[in-house]
């Protein structure tokens, strides 16, 4: 460490460079010390309880790296490790997640991860379409740190082009149909997973049928339009449907206008309509493709007077085209129009009045789900948040919450829910308080009986998602987002996943080492694609060389000490020193190669391979 510290002028300038904004305003800072505090001994007396020992605190070096990759998706560098470890300050791990915080790469990580979220549930194959735009208003809304609250609102009273408005993406990704938006607002904002009863009542939980499609009527107004440019289809909007009808009132329509609809749009006179023919009339055109598919009996693309006499009646809940009103279908009769549904909020039994326009339905939904009455929705936001953070929530799954599960340390998630709702659900309050607790700061250790029956008495490694891993990537060989398409880390071929057509690198890399955030660690595995793209891939290995203009060569240059050079290797890929049994390991290697750069070599790969660079320790 003196090697390292010499570079410096004086322990001075040091201290300068350690110095940084404060974490966030006083009062936040130190409420978020208070309520770590409390969280703290709620934890020890259980522990103590249970007759078990918790884990000391994590080196300083495992802190920083744990921290810098929760808060801000990458490594440390190693001059980040060197200063931290000789920096005298008693709160130096406070000061450091408010640096972390406040920086752009905060809001930029956690702007990924909700994507992650909402995307690995889509049912909307076209949902690289509002990839940018999310990704750049949550970022944008996460850097101004908007509550959490208003966050929510946004995403369930979200209209215009996707492209352009990126809170659209909730209600875009599952193809504005009524029940998969249902089911996704409840697993994203109540931790409540309650698509099952869909099709009957839950088979588990105390949940109804009906409480489900009361839920889902809220939103059967929510229309997913395409938006034409230059006569041709460019994008998605999400768009309002408030003007009643009844289908079969729709069907009669076309039966008694079918004769003028044909005299007068049949252009070349062969007694059929075709899309073309139609575009001037714009009620027709946009129902047009919809008849087609159901009423053109010859399929010869066109419409005739007969087919169009003959077409049937369109069904209610028409994912994505919007119907005035929702019904719950019919099991036993599936081709009926089934049992209409008047909006009600399964959690407190909140109602709408009947008949309410699309907007004033998922306003009015927003405001029943972010209400302080409803303790499940700020209840769901800290498990997920915890257990992002720690490697494990009060309740596992951490969105499969509901009263007939049991969380442990309940007493610590109702002070945390609690406190969230009193700071007016500011998500980086959140942060920082989980981050300032000793639970969050504490080593990981092997696995022991114990250990195992109680939660949060050491801490949980945690595989990296792949957002995090190409920044890690990035940050040890090199590289900026910047580079084109088919340079950098993320180039490569046959992934699939939710981001089909990506075409910059980080997204790239995503179809292949993503994985949806709310799955539990234990179920995270790795593959063998992802194997073979961290052994061989050529982008990967051209720049773990010795020579040329990589970092590795540069690091040789500057250290032609093997064990200095080894030294700044593993601060570089793993955040640490290496230990006595490491260090002695690589003299044996170099050693025993006789070719100094090849040894590096091979031992930077080993290092980018290993699980300990692969996850959060």
């Amino acid at each position: 460490m003196c090697r390292i510290v010499c570079r410096f002028a004086s322990i001075a300038a040091v201290l300068t460079v350690l110095a940084g904004p404060s974490a966030v305003y006083a009062s936040d800072f130190d409420s978020a010390r208070d309520v770590a505090s409390q969280v703290d001994q709620l934890i020890a007396k259980e522990l103590a309880a249970n007759k078990v020992e918790p884990a000391p605190l994590a080196t300083d070096e495992d802190f920083l790296r744990r921290a810098t990759l929760d808060i801000t998706g990458t490594l440390p560098s190693p001059r980040d490790v060197t200063l931290f470890g000789i920096d005298p300050t008693g709160d130096k791990r406070e000061q450091l997640v408010g640096r972390l915080i406040n920086s752009e790469a905060y809001a930029e990580t956690w702007a990924r991860y909700w994507r992650d979220v909402l995307f690995s549930r889509a049912t909307n194959a076209r949902s690289q379409l509002v990839n940018r735009s999310f990704t750049e208003w949550m970022t944008g809304v996460l850097a101004e740190n908007r509550g959490w609250n208003e966050i929510a609102t946004d995403l369930l009273t979200a209209t215009g082009d996707v492209r352009f408005n990126g809170e659209t993406a909730l209600l875009f990704l599952q193809e504005g149909s009524p029940e998969d938006i249902a089911g996704e607002v409840s697993r994203v904002f109540l931790g409540i997973q309650m698509q099952c009863a869909n099709c009957h009542n839950h088979p588990w939980d105390s949940w109804k049928r009906e409480q489900f499609h009361e839920l889902a009527a809220f939103f059967p107004r929510v229309s997913v339009r395409p938006v034409q440019e230059d006569g041709m289809q460019r994008s998605f909007e999400i768009a309002s449907v408030n003007r009643d009808f009844d289908p079969a009132q729709r069907q009669q329509f076309l039966k008694d206008n079918a004769d003028r609809l044909v005299r007068f749009s049949d252009r070349n006179r062969d007694g059929k309509l075709t899309k073309d023919e139609i575009q001037e009339n714009q009620q027709f055109a946009r129902i047009f493709d919809r008849l087609l598919q159901v009423a053109d009996a010859n399929k010869d693309g066109g419409l005739s007077v007969k087919e169009i006499k003959e077409a049937p009646a369109p069904m209610p809940n028409q994912a994505g085209r919007g119907s005035t009103e929702h019904f719950m279908v019919d099991l036993s009769n599936p081709a009926s129009r089934g049992t209409k549904m008047e909006p009600k909020f399964f959690v407190t039994g909140l109602t709408a009045k009947s008949g309410l326009d699309d907007l004033d339905r998922r306003e009015l939904i927003a405001d029943y789900i972010t209400s302080s009455q409803d303790e499940w929705f700020s209840r769901a936001f800290v498990n997920r948040m915890w257990g992002e953070l720690t490697g494990e929530g009060f309740y596992m799954p951490i969105d499969d919450l509901g009263p007939e599960r049991t969380a442990s340390f309940p007493k610590v998630l109702d002070l945390l829910a609690a406190e969230f709702v009193k700071h007016d659900y500011d998500i980086k309050w959140l942060v920082s308080t989980i981050a300032f607790t000793q639970t969050y700061q504490r080593e990981v250790r092997p696995d022991s009986a114990d250990a195992e029956s109680v939660p949060f008495a050491s801490a949980t490694p945690t595989r990296l998602r792949g957002d995090q891993l190409y920044s890690s990537i990035l940050k040890t060989l090199g590289g900026s987002d910047d580079e084109p398409r088919g340079r950098g880390p993320g180039m490569m071929a046959g992934a699939g996943g939710p981001y089909r057509g990506a075409r910059n690198p980080r997204d790239q890399f995503g179809q292949l080492f993503g994985f949806d955030p709310s799955t539990p660690q234990a179920d995270i595995t790795g593959t063998v694609p992802q194997a073979l793209f961290m052994m061989n891939a050529p982008q990967i290995n051209a720049q773990i060389s010795a020579t040329g203009l990589t970092r590795l060569a540069a690091l040789l240059r500057k250290f032609p000490d093997n064990d200095d050079a080894a030294s700044e290797l593993y601060l570089m890929v793993l955040s640490r020193e290496p230990s006595d049994k490491e260090r002695k390991i690589v003299a044996d290697y170099i050693a025993e190669v006789g070719n100094r750069n090849e040894a590096f070599e091979d031992l930077m790969w080993s290092l980018l391979n290993s699980s300990e660079f692969l996850s959060k320790r």
